[in-house]
C-alpha cells in the first residue's frame, strides 16, 4: 500500500468516526437565540474535530455571514422578524453549510450530523442548505419565513 493510500484511508477513518454534539452549549445557544428578550439573534455551531459546538453567536446580520468559509461544514440557528403592519412575529430558520471547499466524504456525513443537530434545535419554520457567500442574504431569509408563514394580508402601510 502507498503513503498516498494510507494517508486516504486514514482521511476516511477520521472522517467517519461518530460525531459528538455538545449539547449543552448547543441548548443554551438554541434558548438564548428564541428567547425575545436576549439581543443574540443567531448561533453559529461548527466542528472541533468530531465534535459540533458553539462557534459564535451574534446581533447583526453582517456579523453572522462572516462566520462561513469555503472549506467548512457548520450549523446556524437564526431569529428574524417577520409580520405585517399589524403583527410582528420572530420566526426561526435552521441554515446548513457546507462550504464549496468540502470534501465528498464530508459532505455525505453532514446529514447524518444533521440529524444529531436537529434533536436540540427542533423548532425552526425554515430548513436551508447553503454552500456559497451569495447565499447568505438577509432579504432572502426573509422572503422564504414569508413563504412559510402562509398568507399575508398586509398593505405595508399602517393608518
Amino acid at each position: 500500500m502507498t503513503a498516498e493510500v494510507e494517508v486516504q484511508q486514514d482521511v476516511v477513518r477520521r472522517v467517519m468516526t461518530t460525531t459528538q454534539v455538545d449539547r449543552a452549549g448547543l441548548q443554551d445557544a438554541y434558548s438564548d437565540v428564541r428567547d425575545d428578550k436576549s439581543e443574540c439573534n443567531w448561533a453559529v455551531f461548527k466542528y472541533d474535530g468530531c465534535q459540533v459546538m458553539v462557534a459564535a453567536k451574534g446581533q447583526t446580520f453582517d456579523d453572522f455571514k462572516a462566520q462561513f468559509d469555503e472549506d467548512e461544514r457548520a450549523f446556524a440557528y437564526l431569529r428574524l422578524q417577520t409580520g405585517d403592519e399589524m403583527s410582528k412575529r420572530s420566526k426561526f430558520l435552521l441554515v446548513t453549510w457546507v462550504g464549496t471547499g468540502v470534501s465528498p466524504i464530508k459532505k455525505a456525513k453532514m446529514s447524518t450530523d444533521k440529524a444529531l443537530v436537529k434533536e436540540i434545535l427542533s423548532n425552526f419554520a425554515v430548513e436551508l442548505t447553503l454552500e456559497s457567500a451569495t447565499e447568505l442574504d438577509h432579504e432572502a431569509f426573509l422572503q422564504e419565513l414569508r413563504k412559510a408563514g402562509g398568507a399575508n394580508y398586509g398593505t405595508g402601510i399602517r393608518d
